[in-house]
């Protein structure tokens, strides 16, 4: 059985990767991260608990653990330099620690947003090398992680992998989401359903079962070994198009429905995202399985819905 660190494991993204991984029996599961942990997570994990910027404590997280993923982070609600100088911190002292520790994989879970001003869609893995860097404080934090790993690997030999997640959503996802967002509209029954932009923007959504197991996969692979890898469903879907789906998800009347354009909250909102997906499928025989349609309808399910 082998000890599997995963760092940031009590947040949304890093609980699917913990699920996923206690499901296998190949796989011993360590969790670190400042916040609690969930009761179920406690019963089938050990536990770690500290600040992983601090060198001693992303040591004493790593001791044992051949294998590394990489999801500890803070995200785009931070204001910029906290972001920045968090995200940076962590990626130096767990590279630090996975070097003194000589694992036999690190797999850094960066985002799509480091494709933020992409030229070409579908986009592929190594296009990032071309596109201009991100103006997110976000997004340039994930660049500068994954900048991390390779630094390591070419200088002390880090056996690394990145994971590009698109827009990944499901349970547990941030109430202020866009998934989420609009299905609490929807069940409400607010009608014009009020979406930011002009409802053309395009995302990759990608359910969080699928992303964590794209994770795993690539940690497992020896295909996966100093690569990098869009996890994502194979289909943009445009954010009007998400309404409409949502709308419909939670037993509205499709035919009855009308979108009200918002401007966005955010600084950068890119027009269009939408990932390649044929070096995951060819490389690691990995692909999504949870259309948008499906993990809308799974999300609207648990909700209480208006009569």
């Amino acid at each position: 059985m082998t000890r599997v660190l995963v760092t940031g494991g009590a947040g949304t993204l890093g609980a699917a990767v913990v699920r996923r991984l206690i499901r296998d029996p190949d796989y011993e599961v360590r969790v670190s991260d400042q916040r609690a942990a969930p009761g179920w997570m406690r019963e089938g994990c050990e536990v770690h608990r500290g600040d992983l910027r601090v060198l001693s404590e992303a040591r004493k997280a790593l001791t044992g653990c051949r294998l590394v993923i990489h999801l500890a982070g803070v995200v785009e609600r931070e204001g910029p330099h906290t972001l920045t100088e968090v995200n940076n911190a962590l990626s130096n002292s767990v590279v630090h620690a996975a070097l003194d520790e000589d694992v036999a994989r690190f797999v850094y879970v960066s985002s799509s947003t480091v494709y933020e001003r992409a030229r070409e869609f579908p986009t592929w893995e190594d296009h990032v090398a071309d596109c201009p860097p991100p103006r997110s404080a976000y997004g340039f934090s994930k660049l500068m992680g994954e900048r991390y790993c390779r630094a390591a690997a070419e200088e002390h030999g880090l056996p690394f992998t990145i994971c590009r997640p698109f827009n990944a959503y499901g349970p547990g996802t941030a109430d202020d989401a866009v998934v989420p967002t609009l299905l609490h509209k929807a069940s409400e029954g607010r009608n014009p359903l009020p979406i930011y932009g002009s409802g053309e923007q395009t995302r990759t959504f990608t359910h969080l079962d699928d992303v964590a197991d794209g994770v795993v996969c690539a940690m497992a692979s020896p295909a996966g070994l100093g690569e990098a890898f869009n996890l994502a469903w194979r289909e943009e879907t445009s954010i009007a198009e998400l309404a409409r789906l949502c709308w419909e998800a939670c037993g509205r009347d499709p035919d009855a429905l009308e979108l009200r354009s918002e401007p966005s909250p955010r600084e950068v909102d890119p027009e269009r995202r939408w990932a390649s997906v044929e070096k995951a499928r060819e490389l690691l025989g990995w692909e999504a399985r949870v259309s948008v349609r499906e993990g809308v309808a799974r999300m609207a399910a648990g909700l209480q819905v208006p009569a």
